[in-house]
């Protein structure tokens, strides 16, 4: 039987609900092997679903778990991201979103492939506590009005194990399995209205504009399902977010935008987008007057206070973020202007120092990382540094050119 779902599945055809539920359960319950499942995996990866079987995934998914309940907080807003190289977005905007009077509960993941995960970057803050009970997440979104942790034993368990398998069986860049991921950790934890941010480019699971935009379709469907609204946006992902990439490193510059350290560039404005429209879905107001709300929360200071709450509630202490104290350099070998960085080379290197994982019992080292010192369109000159990168063991770095793209700014001639 299990055998034959693998087949029926490479030849392109279509599984039936029975099916599907019999694979995925079995594979929960131990009755179906790894191997197994990563063959169902793979076949769906090339062979791609059907909306009704993405539809069927998406319920068996949610039916394995419980399925929390915050009508009497009002409307929960919630915020996803297919995940980037670099993408630091949900530790900025989901203190905004709360200082601006909307409750945030956030159930993240672990990182996928080359991009890192919210998780892994809040586990960079000793003692933080990413396990919480379903007790412990409503006795804080009442306190503080925010939350963000991992998904609970009892919350789609099922996504949480075929989650951890993705990552080191490449089949991770499914259309089919990134929506019924996605949409029923949104939809049992809670969220009434739910934002996504689809990443597209060389540093993003989805490379290329027509899967993104059949993932938006895909997940607004899936929201009109279970009465939930469903807004996306696409957004570029073929440099990385911001100047950090690794999980302490990124904390720091999250902590430094809620601060308003860092107020121009790309990751910034993006965070600005993304919360105003959370603040706009919550309270039913214009995205201007969000906009105006959430630039008040950062400039006021609220935002970071936050920010400093959520840390402080589930255990954690900022005094015990850790960066590696070992460096290495990359030297710009001319100078010009950078007219690319490249986010997928940038991604491998941080799993190769070991920011990221290669296998399900990888354990991350939360002090390494890369800090970029100029970003896309900035002037260099030969011999200047542009990325310091923190290790602990040796490592071979990539040439400069594997990574910067670095063109001689064009100089007009004279009329003679």
């Amino acid at each position: 039987m299990i055998v034959d779902i693998i087949n029926k599945k490479r030849l392109g055809e279509e599984l039936s609900y029975k099916e599907l539920d019999t694979f995925f359960n079995g594979y929960l319950e131990g009755k179906v092997k790894d191997y197994q499942m990563a063959a169902l995996l793979m076949a769906i990866c090339i062979k791609g679903m059907t909306e009704e079987e993405v539809f069927a995934l998406t319920k068996i998914f949610i039916d394995s778990g419980d399925i929390l309940d915050f009508d009497e907080l009002g409307v929960l807003v919630d915020k996803h991201s297919t995940g980037g190289i670099g993408d630091k977005v949900t530790l900025i905007i989901a203190p905004i979103v709360a200082a601006c009077g909307c409750p945030v509960v956030k159930f993240s993941g672990r990182g996928l492939g080359y991009t890192g995960g919210t998780i892994d970057k809040l586990e960079s803050i000793g003692g933080f506590r990413t396990d919480l009970s379903d007790e412990e997440i409503y006795e804080q979104i009442k306190k503080i009005g925010i939350v963000i942790t991992g998904q609970t034993k009892d919350i789609v368990p099922m996504d949480k194990v075929i989650y951890a398998l993705r990552d080191v069986t490449g089949t991770v860049s499914s259309v089919p399995l990134i929506a019924s991921s996605i949409m029923s950790k949104k939809i049992a934890g809670g969220a009434d209205k739910i934002l996504i941010d689809v990443k597209v480019g060389k540093g993003a699971l989805i490379d290329n504009e027509k899967e993104a935009l059949e993932l938006c379709d895909l997940m607004k469907k899936i929201g009109k399902i279970y009465h939930r609204e469903v807004r996306t946006k696409i957004s570029d992902m073929n440099v990385p977010l911001g100047y950090a990439i690794g999980n302490s490193l990124e904390v720091l510059e999250a902590m430094d935008i809620l601060q308003g350290k860092e107020d121009n560039n790309c990751l910034v404005e993006l965070c600005y987008d993304l919360a105003s429209e959370m603040v706009s879905m919550s309270k039913g107001i214009s995205k201007e007057e969000a906009l105006k709300l959430v630039k008040e929360a950062v400039n006021k200071g609220y935002a970071y206070q936050k920010f400093l709450e959520l840390v402080n509630s589930q255990g954690g202490s900022i005094e015990k973020i850790s960066v590696s104290k070992k460096e290495k350099y990359i030297i710009a070998d001319k100078s010009g202007i950078i007219t690319n960085i490249d986010a997928l080379e940038l991604g491998k290197l941080s799993v190769m120092l070991g920011a990221g994982r290669s296998s399900k019992e990888d354990k991350i080292d939360y002090s390494v990382g890369i800090r970029l010192h100029y970003l896309v369109g900035e002037e260099v000159r030969k011999g200047d540094t542009l990325a310091t990168i923190y290790v602990k063991s040796k490592v071979k770095l990539p040439k400069t050119k594997d990574i910067f793209e670095i063109k001689k700014k064009r100089t007009l001639k004279k009329n003679r």
